[in-house]
């Protein structure tokens, strides 16, 4: 089985932010195991606006194919989450109910969909899904799992 680099060699001899090596994505595990503590990854909806300056990881194939949810389920599996935000209209959709469940009382700001994206513009990467639902972003703080 051929190994990628970052999974050879985590930062320090130990990667204290990824629980596991189940992501199949080499550059969303690459960006993962970049994560140090309080590093900020979105994982996005088909529509948010990507700053120039943050890296994307394109995961979109169609309309729904990756959702934000699955890619979410993913991710949480992976990274230790300090907490989280996203934009308070995202209270209205249908994803919401599924989101405050996967997020399993993690802490999570509500922020005004503005707000939200002038964060994003500090983010180390973010990862657009094909989620078609409006507001259907979220920013993980990465922790640490000592």
């Amino acid at each position: 089985m051929m190994v990628a680099p970052s999974q050879r060699e985590p930062r320090n001899g130990v990667s204290v932010v990824l629980r596991d090596r189940r992501i199949l994505n080499s550059r969303l595990l690459e960006v993962l195991t970049r994560a140090g503590h309080t590093d900020a990854i979105v994982i996005a909806d088909s529509g948010l606006p990507i700053p120039r300056n943050v890296e994307l990881v394109d995961l979109s194939v169609c309309c729904g194919l990756p959702s934000m949810l699955d890619v979410l389920a993913c991710v949480r599996e992976a990274l230790v989450i300090e907490s989280a935000a996203v934009a308070h209209e995202m209270r209205e959709q249908p994803v919401y109910e599924q989101f405050i469940a996967e997020m399993n009382g993690t802490p999570t700001e509500e922020l005004s969909h503005e707000e939200f994206k002038r964060r994003t513009t500090s983010a180390l990467a973010i990862v657009r899904t094909g989620e078609c639902t409006p507001y259907a972003n979220v920013l993980l703080i990465a922790g640490v799992s000592f």
